[in-house]
C-alpha cells in the first residue's frame, strides 16, 4: 500500500497547487517511504501525490501512473490482486510498468466507471481524466484501504489516504465510504451492494454452509495475498484467525505456489506483555506448522509512551481501536526493521461469523445476523483502520484474506442459525469455520488451538496491558475532569478516564471541527458494560472481570 493526495479544480496558481501537494504528501511519507511522485494537469488546476510502499514491481512501478497518450493519471494506493488475467485480456494495451496498479487505465478505458466491478483487491484510487476535465475516486468494498474527502473553500476538492493531509487546508473532511465511486459528473455512488447488503435474514437448505467451499474459498484468498515482489510474514496471535492464516499460507509455500525466492518458509511474528496469552499460543502454532517465528515483548510503559504519535497515526480515540493498535504498532516497527515490507493479518473473521464473546448474548437469529452485517460495515472505521494505520506508519502492508470479496460474499449469506453460537448446545463462537478447518488428516491446526477462546487482541497480549492503561488513565484524568465531560464534548462524550484521556490527545493533534465526526465508538451488543474488552462478557469469557472491575 501506499499513500495518495489528490487537489481537483483549485483555483490557486499552477505554481501553489504543486506546492500545496507536495507539502501535504510528506505527511504521508510513512505510507510510502520509498518514493515520492507528483502529477499537475495541463491547466494547472489539479494535482496527484503519491507517496510508495513498494510491493510489486519495485523498480518501475513509480506513480501517478499515465495513459499512453498521458491524458489519463492515476494515483492508487493498494493492490489489484486479479491484474494478472486483465494483462493477457489487454495484450495490445502497452504496458509501461509491471506494477499491479496500471490495469486501471485500460480498464477505464473499456469499462469507464464501472471498471470497479472488475477489481480484486484492496484499493483506494483517483484518476484524473485530462479529455473530459473529469476526476474518478474509488474505495474497495470493505474499506481495507483507507480515503478521506475534504472541501476547500475555494470549491475544489481533495482527496488522501490519512486525513491529516487534509486538515490544514480543508473547510470539511469527511470518510470516503467503502463500496462507494466518485465521480465529478455523479458525485457519490454505492457500486459494491451484494445481497447480504440487505440484511435479510438468510435460513434453510439455500443458505446450508460447505465445509469443503470454506476451504476452498478461503485458501483461494490467501493465495491471491501472496502475490508480492518483496519480502513477507504473517502476524500470528495463537489466535483461531491469524492461525489458519499462518496454516493456509505456509501450506500454499509448501505447494510452491509463491516464495521461492525467500526461502520458501513463512516467517510468523507476535508480540505481548510477558506471560501473555498469546505468546504461548502463538509458539505451538508456529512449532505445529513450522514457520520460522519471532516472538517480542513489550511493557505497559512502552505502550503509554507511544500512546500520543499512535493517535496521530491513526486518528481516532475509539477506546478499542487504541488498546488493540498499540502493540500491532509496536510489532509493526520490529517487523519492518528486519526487511519484511508485508504481512499477511486475521482481521475480519469476528465481523463476518459473530466470533466477538458478546455475540453469545443474541436473542435471535436475526438479530444475531443483522448485527454481523452492522459489524462488517463498519470495519473501516475500526479493525480495517487498526490494520491499515498501525502497519503503515512503519512502511508495512498488511493484507487480509478474510475479507477477500468472494468469501465475504459466501460467508454472509450462510445461514445464521449455523453461524449463531449457542453455548448451551456446546457451540462455541466461529465454530464453522472451525469445523470447516478441523480434519481428520494432515490437520491445519492443533485441536487446542483451532478451539481456543475468542481472545480479543488487546486482551490476548496480556490481561495486564487494559488493566495499566486504564490505571494510567485514572492518573491522568481527576474526579473533577471527568465530571464535567458533557461540558466539554457533545459528540462521542467518553464513557470512561481512558476515553477522556484518548479523546484529550485527538482533539490536540486534530482540532478540525470535522474531525471529531470521522471516529466511532466500538460498543458490544447485549451487555449492561461501558467496557468493550472480551473479558468484560460475564458468564462467557473463561477469565472475564469480576465483581467491581466488571462496572469499568
Amino acid at each position: 500500500m501506499c499513500g495518495i493526495i489528490a487537489i481537483i479544480h483549485s483555483r490557486g496558481v499552477k505554481k501553489s497547487v504543486r506546492q500545496r501537494c507536495i507539502f501535504n504528501s510528506r505527511l504521508l511519507r510513512h505510507r510510502g517511504p520509498d518514493w515520492t511522485g507528483v502529477w499537475i494537469s495541463a491547466d494547472g488546476k489539479s494535482a496527484l501525490g503519491h507517496e510508495r510502499l513498494a510491493i510489486v514491481d519495485p523498480l518501475s512501478g513509480e506513480q501517478p501512473l499515465l495513459s499512453p497518450d498521458g491524458s489519463k493519471a492515476l494515483a492508487v494506493n493498494g493492490e489489484i490482486y486479479n491484474h494478472g488475467k486483465w494483462r493477457e485480456d489487454f495484450k495490445n494495451w502497452p504496458f509501461k510498468t509491471q506494477s499491479d496498479c496500471e490495469v486501471i487505465l485500460p480498464l477505464y478505458e473499456e469499462f469507464d466507471t464501472q471498471l470497479v466491478q472488475h477489481l480484486d483487491g484492496m484499493f483506494a484510487f483517483v484518476l484524473y481524466d485530462e479529455t473530459k476535465k473529469r476526476v474518478v475516486v474509488a474505495r474497495d468494498p470493505m474499506g481495507i484501504t483507507t480515503l478521506y474527502m475534504g472541501k476547500h473553500a475555494d470549491g475544489s476538492v481533495w482527496f488522501a489516504s490519512e486525513a491529516k493531509a487534509l486538515q490544514t487546508d480543508c473547510a470539511t473532511i469527511e470518510i470516503f465510504p467503502p463500496g462507494f465511486i466518485y465521480s465529478t459528473e455523479t458525485g457519490m455512488q454505492r457500486y459494491y451492494a451484494p445481497a447480504w447488503w440487505a440484511e435479510l435474514v438468510p435460513r434453510g437448505d439455500a443458505h446450508a454452509a460447505s465445509k469443503q467451499r470454506i476451504r476452498e474459498l478461503f485458501t483461494s484468498a490467501v493465495r491471491k495475498r501472496l502475490m508480492t515482489d518483496v519480502p513477507f510474514g504473517v502476524l500470528l496471535s495463537g489466535g483461531l484467525d491469524s492461525s489458519l492464516v499462518a496454516s493456509v499460507a505456509t501450506r500454499l509455500l509448501k505447494e510452491g505456489a509463491v516464495g521461492a525466492e525467500w526461502g520458501g518458509k513463512l516467517h510468523s511474528f507476535c508480540i505481548g506483555l510477558k506471560g501473555a496469552p498469546d505468546l504461548a499460543a502463538a509458539q505451538k502454532v508456529a512449532d505445529a506448522i513450522g514457520t520460522k517465528h519471532t516472538a517480542l515483548h513489550f511493557t505497559v510503559q512502552d505502550g503509554i509512551d507511544c500512546m500520543r504519535d499512535l493517535i496521530y497515526k491513526l486518528e481516532t480515540y475509539d477506546v478499542t481501536t487504541i488498546r488493540a493498535s498499540t502493540p500491532m504498532y509496536l510489532l509493526s516497527r520490529k517487523i519492518k526493521a528486519l526487511g519484511i515490507k508485508m504481512v499477511l493479518s486475521g482481521e475480519g473473521a469476528d465481523e463476518l461469523m459473530g466470533g466477538y464473546l458478546y455475540f453469545h448474548n443474541a436473542p435471535s437469529d436475526e438479530a444475531f445476523h443483522k448485527e454481523c452485517c452492522r459489524r462488517v460495515k463498519g470495519l473501516h472505521m475500526f479493525d480495517n483502520l487498526r490494520a491499515n494505520k498501525s502497519t503503515m506508519a512503519w512502511g508495512l502492508e498488511a493484507r487480509v484474506p478474510f475479507l477477500d470479496k468472494d468469501f465475504v460474499n459466501y460467508i454472509m449469506q450462510v445461514d445464521a442459525a449455523e453461524k449463531r453460537p449457542m453455548r448451551s448446545q456446546g457451540r462455541i463462537e466461529k465454530h464453522l469455520i472451525r469445523s470447516a478447518f478441523d480434519t481428520k488428516d494432515d490437520p491445519y491446526l492443533p485441536k487446542e488451538v483451532l478451539w481456543r477462546q475468542k481472545e480479543q487482541f488487546s486482551d490476548g497480549v496480556g490481561y495486564s496491558w487494559i488493566d495499566g492503561v486504564r490505571d494510567h488513565a485514572a492518573h491522568q484524568v481527576t474526579d473533577e475532569m471527568f465530571a464535567k465531560r458533557n461540558e466539554r464534548w457533545t459528540i462521542n462524550v467518553p464513557e470512561t478516564k481512558e476515553a477522556y484521556m484518548y479523546r484529550e490527545i485527538f482533539d490536540e493533534l486534530f482540532p478540525h471541527a470535522s474531525m471529531q465526526h470521522t471516529v466511532e465508538a466500538w460498543v458490544p451488543m447485549w451487555t449492561d458494560t461501558k467496557d468493550p474488552s472480551g473479558r468484560a462478557i460475564k458468564n462467557v469469557h473463561d477469565k472475564a472481570y469480576t465483581g467491581k472491575q466488571a462496572k469499568l
